[in-house]
């Protein structure tokens, strides 16, 4: 079982940035993928960035491709998005998951966080 908490989510305007972060405290979270999703009220939860158990294999949305950026620190057992230049459509609940493949389906993941709010205003 591994445990994941969000933090960094709040409320900032548009064009500014964001760093969110997905903690774990078990060591064996650093053999596994991580994923970033997020799910907006009245939308299905959708994938944002993946990075494989090294950080050397990364994945973003279009959506977000040249904004975001997601890394991984496993001597800490954390791994980042960075979000820049956000919109107010990037409004959501965002979710750090972690799992064995590297995907961009949320069915491919097995631990999931609480999720953390990110609400961009205009």
């Amino acid at each position: 079982q591994v445990q994941l908490v969000e933090s960094g989510g709040g409320l900032v305007q548009a064009g500014g940035s964001l760093r969110l972060s997905c903690a774990a405290s078990e060591r064996t979270f650093r053999s596994y993928t991580v994923g970033w999703f997020r799910q907006a009220p009245g939308k299905e939860r959708e994938f944002v960035a993946v990075t494989n158990w090294s950080g050397s294999t990364t994945t973003t949305a279009d959506s977000v491709k040249g904004r975001f950026t997601i890394s991984r620190d496993n001597a800490k057992n954390t791994v980042y998005l960075q979000m820049n230049s956000l919109k107010p459509e990037d409004t959501a609940i965002y979710y750090c998951a972690c799992g064995a493949r590297l995907g961009i389906s949320q069915y491919e993941y097995n631990y999931w966080g609480q999720g953390t709010q990110v609400t961009v205003s205009s």
